[in-house]
C-alpha cells in the first residue's frame, strides 16, 4: 500500500503543477506554493482512493482521463506562453484519450490474431469416457447449501463461487465458505474452509473441509484477496475473478489470470497466473508454461470467453461484426462459467468447451465448437463436415424445454459428446427449484433421436437402442460390421429403464450382448438355457448391441 500511496502523491504533484498557474505577476506569486500544496493534497487523496477502491492497475495509461482534466484546467486558467504550453499538452491528452477510446474500432484484427485457433475439419466430439463431469453446477450448489449446517458459526458465512477441478484423480466441485457481510468479517476474521462434492455422482453428499483462510474475496480492506494481490502486483493486468484451487493435499490457493492489453487499454491476452496462499498472503506469479501441476484453470473462463468472442466476431474486422457479419460465428452463452463449460479429456486435462452458431436469428445450426486448454490457453476450433448440419446447444435446450413444458423443467450444461460414433448433446435436466430430475441425450445431426433417464448410464443404454432403430449407427468407429451368431444363454440380467426393459445376456462362447425390449419385445421372457440366434453390430465393446434376436424356444 505504501508504494501505491507514493505513486498517488507523485501523480498529484504533477497534476497540481499542471493545474496551477506558475507564471503569475510578482504580487500574486505568494499563493502559488500554497495552491500547489493544497491541490496536491486533495488530488493525492482522490487518486489514492480511486486506486484503492477500484483495484485498477497502476500503469500511466490509466491516467488519461485525469490528464485531459488537469491539462484542460491548466490551459484555461493561465495566460501567455504558459497557456500555449499547457494548451499543447491539453491537445496531446485529448488525442491520446481519443486513441484509447477508439482502440476498439481499430484493433479488431489484432484481437483476432491473438485469438487464433488451430482448426480441424472433422468434428471429434469428446467421447463419453473422456468427460466425466455429469453433475450440473446448479444442482451441486443446491446440495452444498443444504449441507451448510456443517459450517461452524453458520450465520457468519455464505457459499462462495463454484468451480470444478481434478483433485487426487477425482473430479470434484469446489466452493469456498465466504463472509456474509462486513460485520461478520470484522467479528470472524477468517473463513473456516470450503466444500467439495463429486462431479460425476449426483448422489454424493457435499463434504466440508476445515481450512482457515484469512485472505478471501469476501474479506475487507487489506485482507481482501483481490486488493492484497493488486497491492503486491500494482502494474499487472488481471482478467477474471479470483478462483479457488485445491492441491492434492487439500490446501486451498486463490489464483488469478494476468496478461497484457492487445493495444491501448483494450483487449486482453493471457501471459500467466498469480497464486495467493490464503492463510499467509504469500504470492507467487507463474508464466503459463511454469504453472504448478495442481492448477487446472490457470486461464480464467472469462479470458477464454473473450478469446472465443475475438475469434468468432472479428474475422473481417470490427465493422463487419456489427453490420454485414460475413463469416461471423457467435460463441454460445450456455456455458456454466462465463459462457464456457469446463470438461476433461482422458488424461484428466481440463478444457473449456464452447459451441458457435450463426448470427442470423432463428437459426440453431452449430457452425463448430472450440476446445481451449485451461492451462496453456491453446485452442482448437472444429468446423465439422459442411455437408452435414449439427444442432447447437441452444437447439438442444429448446427441445428439452418443449419435452417437459408441462413440468417446467429446463436443461443446463449441454456438452457435445461422441456416443457410439454419433455427435450427441448430453444435458442434465433440472426442475424449477434447481434439483436434478434426469439426463437427456439428443443427436446433434438427427434431433428426432433422443432419450432420457435418471442416470447418464441409463440414458446411454436407451440412446444406444434408439440409435439402432434410427438412421444412425452405434459403431463407435463408423465401420462396425453386422454379424450373426447362435448359441446358448448362460447368464441373463434384466433392468427396467424408462418404458422398456434392457436385457444383458452371456452366450456359451463367452460373448455378451445388450438388447432392449423395444427392439425385441419377447426378450423379456429370455431365460438361462435358451438357444438364440443374434444379429449384432461388432463394435468390439464388452456388450455388443443387438439388432435382431430370435429365441428358439419361443419361435
Amino acid at each position: 500500500m505504501g508504494l501505491t500511496l507514493l505513486y498517488s502523491i507523485g501523480v498529484a504533484i504533477v497534476s497540481a503543477l499542471l493545474i496551477m498557474p506558475l507564471t503569475l505577476p510578482k504580487e500574486k506569486r505568494k499563493g502559488i506554493v500554497a495552491g500547489i500544496i493544497g491541490s496536491a493534497v486533495v488530488l493525492a487523496i482522490i487518486v489514492f482512493t480511486l486506486y484503492y477502491v477500484t483495484n485498477i492497475d497502476r500503469n500511466p495509461s490509466a491516467l488519461w482521463p485525469l490528464a485531459i482534466l488537469v491539462t484542460g484546467i491548466g490551459a484555461f486558467s493561465t495566460k501567455g506562453k504558459e497557456q500555449r504550453v499547457k494548451g499543447v499538452l491539453f491537445l496531446a491528452a485529448i488525442v491520446f484519450g481519443g486513441y484509447m477510446l477508439s482502440a476498439v474500432l481499430f484493433n479488431a484484427d489484432e484481437k483476432f490474431e491473438s485469438a487464433q485457433m488451430k482448426q480441424e475439419v472433422e468434428i471429434e466430439a469428446f467421447d463419453e469416457t473422456e468427460t466425466p463431469a455429469s453433475v450440473p453446477p446448479k444442482f451441486a450448489r443446491n446440495k452444498m447449501k443444504k449441507a451448510f449446517g456443517q459450517v461452524p458459526n453458520t450465520s457468519y458465512y455464505e457459499l462462495g463461487s463454484l468451480q470444478i477441478q481434478k483433485v487426487n484423480d477425482e473430479y470434484v466441485y469446489i466452493a469456498p465458505v465466504e463472509f456474509s457481510g462486513f460485520f461478520k468479517w470484522f467479528n470472524g476474521d477468517t473463513t473456516p474452509g470450503y466444500f467439495t462434492m463429486n462431479a460425476t455422482n449426483s448422489s454424493d453428499n457435499p463434504k466440508f473441509i476445515k481450512e482457515e483462510m484469512t485472505y478471501t474475496p469476501s474479506s475487507f480492506f487489506q485482507k481482501n484477496v483481490a486488493r492484497h494481490l493488486r497491492l503486491e502486483m500494482p502494474e499487472a493486468i488481471f482478467n477474471g475473478a479470483m478462483q479457488l484451487e485445491i492441491d492434492d493435499e487439500g490446501k486451498p490457493h486463490y489464483i488469478r489470470t494476468f496478461g497484457e492489453f492487445v493495444s491501448a487499454r483494450n483487449g486482453f491476452e493471457v501471459t500467466g497466473v498469480a497464486v495467493v496462499e490464503p492463510q499467509t498472503g504469500d504470492i507467487k506469479a507463474y508464466a503459463l508454461d511454469e504453472v504448478p501441476a495442481f492448477i487446472d484453470g490457470a486461464v480464467s473462463p472469462e479470458t477464454v470467453s473473450l478469446q472465443n468472442s475475438y475469434f468468432g466476431n472479428y474475422i473481417h474486422g470490427y465493422l463487419n461484426s456489427k453490420f454485414s457479419k460475413k463469416d461471423v460465428r457467435l460463441p454460445s452463452d450456455e456455458g456454466t462459467e462465463a459462457n464456457v463449460s469446463p470438461v476433461f479429456n482422458e488424461k484428466g486435462e481440463m478444457f473449456y468447451f464452447t459451441d458457435f452458431t450463426s448470427p442470423k436469428e432463428g437459426v440453431d445450426s452449430m457452425l463448430g465448437y472450440s476446445l481451449t486448454d485451461a492451462r496453456t490457453g491453446e485452442a482448437t476450433y472444429f468446423t465439422g463436415n459442411m455437408e452435414e448440419s449439427y444442432m447447437d446447444s441452444q437447439g438442444a435446450l429448446q427441445i428439452i424445454e418443449k419435452k417437459f413444458i408441462e413440468k417446467k423443467w429446463s436443461g443446463e450444461m449441454p456438452i457435445l459428446y461422441n456416443f457410439y460414433g454419433e455427435a450427441s448433446w448430453l444435458t442434465p435436466v433440472l426442475d424449477a427449484n434447481g434439483f436434478l430430475q434426469n439426463y437427456f441425450i439428443v443427436s446433434a445431426a438427427n434431433p428426432e433421436i433422443s432419450t432420457f433417464a435418471n442416470t447418464p448410464n441409463e440414458a446411454l443404454k436407451l440412446y444406444k437402442t434408439a440409435l439402432q432403430r434410427g438412421v444412425s449407427s452405434v459403431d463407435g468407429s463408423s465401420n462396425a460390421e453386422e454379424e450373426k451368431v447362435s448359441g446358448t444363454v448362460e447368464r441373463v440380467y434384466k433392468e427396467r429403464v424408462g418404458e422398456f426393459t434392457i436385457v444383458s445376456f452371456l452366450l456359451n462362447d463367452g460373448t455378451n450382448y445388450l438388447v432392449s425390449s423395444e427392439i425385441s419385445p419377447l426378450v423379456v421372457y429370455l431365460e438361462v438355457g435358451d438357444k438364440v440366434t443374434v444379429t449384432y453390430l461388432n463394435t468390439e465393446e464388452l456388450f455388443l448391441p443387438v439388432k435382431e434376436l430370435s429365441i428358439t424356444e419361443l419361435d
